[in-house]
């Protein structure tokens, strides 16, 4: 079986940085920036930090956290985390990416599943499906989009960052999925992307959306998640399903284009 990574994104650091030990909006280049970049979040050194400022950011708000509450919710100095990170700005955009690092690591089993067209694509699907679920389950992803929303008014770069390392890779991975399925014949699948927006759509707007929005007791009438999957394997396949026509038979859009010049021809209805 072919094996499948999604893309590991690398920190951007910002441009400005706090300045260790005064006042917070005061901003200078960070010092030693360049030994930042690409540090991996979630290593021993960082996990701790980064789980704490996650706390907190769901908690206050990007702007209700800065270094010093960081360090001392995750039990270090701020100069421990300014050394580590530089500034406020970095710290949250590790900390998405150790948010999203929780699905990447169950839905490369699924994607690599799904390079083996063998399985077929309602197991692809499925599982694949399985794998979002877990992660909305698990995780405070609810909270987390909610957060996105309030502050990206102020600073779109949070939405940016957020698509970029968590829902493009996923995507893009299952789009390499659904254009091997296309390719070994198992669906007709001219717009691999597109459908794994469709799929992604069915799954979100029952399991997540309704309470992100905090529909209240109306959530109780949504059907489980085990259900929503499995409709939205069986809607999808409906639509994309390879149909093995008898041989000589018209494809559906040679058939209308036929269909068309019989009624533009003379005596046609």
């Amino acid at each position: 079986m072919m094996e499948f990574s999604l893309h590991k994104n690398q920190i951007k650091p910002p441009e400005m940085h706090e300045v260790p030990n005064k006042g917070p909006d005061k901003t200078v280049p960070a010092p030693a920036a360049s030994r930042r970049m690409g540090r991996p979040a979630g290593t021993n050194s960082t996990r701790p930090i980064l789980l704490a400022a996650k706390r907190l950011f769901l908690e206050a708000g990007f702007e209700g956290v800065n270094l010093e509450r960081v360090g001392q919710a995750a039990g270090v100095t701020r100069q421990t985390v300014y050394n580590l990170f530089g500034s406020k700005e970095a710290v949250f955009r590790a900390m998405v990416e150790l948010h999203w690092n929780t699905i990447a690591k169950d839905s490369e089993a699924a994607l690599s599943a799904g390079l083996d067209v063998a399985l077929g694509p309602a197991t692809v699907l499925r599982r694949f499906g399985e794998a979002i679920v877990r992660f909305i389950a698990e995780t405070e992803q609810v909270a987390f989009t909610r957060l996105v929303i309030s502050e990206s008014h102020q600073r779109p770069w949070i939405a940016e960052e957020f698509y970029r390392i968590g829902k493009r890779p996923l995507l893009d991975g299952f789009t390499v999925c659904l254009r091997r399925l296309d390719e070994a014949g198992l669906i007709a699948c001219a717009q691999p992307l597109v459908a794994a927006h469709q799929f992604f759509g069915m799954i979100q707007e029952m399991v997540i959306w309704p309470h992100v929005m905090a529909i209240g007791p109306a959530a109780s009438e949504l059907p489980p998640a085990d259900r929503v999957i499995e409709e939205a394997v069986l809607t999808f396949l409906s639509r994309y399903r390879r149909v093995e026509r008898p041989e000589g038979a018209l494809k559906p859009r040679e058939s209308a284009s036929r269909t068309r010049k019989m009624l533009r021809a003379p005596g046609g209805e």
